[in-house]
């Protein structure tokens, strides 16, 4: 295919997946990943400048995910949103890579990576949800979103930690990533507040956002990491600037837009290009089991611990926490590109990941939205 054809046939493919994301109702991310599989069914495939747009983009989304959080909250509900969100990840990592290893016999770190891939919990639906639900001031939205993000964070943990190559420049990579991240909780307000810089028309905040971002993926790379946890901690630790005043709301709103108009859209495509649909049909049947198994194991690690501290919305609780999309393609790209995982175990998790960024978010919805606001147990 002819490489200046690429181009317009992604930003095509971008712009249907919004007017169809807009008329059916459903995730942008979950349209993108789809209409990038069925892209490359057809021949298109990956470039360079779509492979290395595609990571900062995870890196993104990852950053904004952290921003997202609601520390305060998380804080003085901390017993709450850590057993079920310690839970919800243990669970579903513990059971997936078992499984995989010892049922379906794939090697060690491929079965750890799946169940890194599994135990997910997607920040970017829950979050939606909640918002356009109205549950986002609730307390069971406000110890959901805490939840979550414990979820992830244990997610980002493993995928640092389980597949990181020690050397002397991983070690700089931790110490750049450190003050980095130091720096800006301590010194990104000189940035935002600067009354020179607000409201440029050349958004000299977002570029600040991105140059942070850049210096972790280069050192990660140079480490053989990955830019995934520093990325996530730094959205977390810059998150009081973001709500602090309505101003930096203000840059945070542009970041995302500029985010989910072209770079994050590339990061879901490509993953879709990835996925093999004539082999995850030829293995329906492990993808079938692996989506039961999330499921399942979800369930048990968050259903019993929702009904004592959430009695007014424990199932959807559940249901929620068994959304996976982010963090699960992430670390199902990061498995394929470092050689972990082939081609039909990507295309398998990454199915997995779309069906159960769908499916349980349609159960919640349709059967078991909460009635009303009950009182978190103490």
């Amino acid at each position: 295919m002819n490489a200046d054809v690429i181009p317009l046939i992604v930003g095509l493919l971008v712009f249907l997946a919004s007017l169809i994301s807009l008329e059916i109702k459903l995730s942008v991310a979950i349209i993108e990943i789809l209409l990038g599989a069925v892209a490359g069914y057809f021949g298109l495939q990956t470039t360079e400048w779509m492979l290395y747009l595609a990571g900062f983009g995870g890196i993104v989304l990852t950053f904004l995910a952290g921003a997202e959080i609601d520390v305060k909250l998380m804080k003085e509900k901390f017993k709450e949103s850590f057993l079920i969100g310690t839970c919800s990840f243990l669970f579903p990592f513990a059971g997936v890579a078992s499984y995989t290893y010892y049922a379906a016999h794939w090697n060690l770190q491929a079965a750890l990576i799946a169940g890194t891939a599994l135990s997910t919990t997607s920040l970017a639906v829950v979050y939606s949800v909640l918002v356009e639900t109205g549950l986002s001031k609730t307390g069971i939205g406000k110890l959901l979103m805490a939840a979550t993000f414990i979820t992830d964070m244990g997610t980002a943990l493993a995928l640092s930690l389980l597949f990181m190559k020690p050397t002397l420049y991983t070690l700089v990579f931790v110490v750049v990533s450190v003050v980095v991240i130091i720096f800006a909780a301590k010194f990104s307000h000189l940035v935002f507040g600067n009354a020179k810089w607000k409201n440029r028309v050349i958004e000299p905040e977002i570029k600040y956002l991105f140059l942070l971002l850049l210096v972790f993926i280069y050192f990660a790379r140079l480490g053989d990491g990955h830019a995934v946890l520093p990325a996530f901690l730094l959205g977390l630790f810059m998150s009081g600037h973001f709500s602090e005043s309505s101003e930096t709301k203000v840059v945070r709103n542009r970041l995302r837009t500029v985010a989910y108009a072209i770079v994050t859209p590339v990061f879901f495509i490509v993953g879709g290009l990835k996925v093999s649909v004539p082999l995850l049909a030829f293995a329906f049947g492990l993808f079938a089991i692996l989506f039961a198994l999330k499921m399942v194991t979800k369930f048990l690690g968050v259903y019993f611990l929702a009904r004592k501290y959430i009695p007014g919305g424990s199932m959807y609780t559940t249901l929620l926490m068994s959304t996976g999309l982010t963090f699960g393609t992430i670390s199902s790209v990061f498995g394929l590109t470092a050689g972990i995982i082939d081609q039909t175990q990507y295309s398998i998790l990454v199915g997995v990941v779309i069906a159960s960024a769908v499916i349980p978010t349609f159960i919640a919805q349709k059967w078991f939205m909460p009635v009303e606001e009950e009182d978190l147990v103490d």
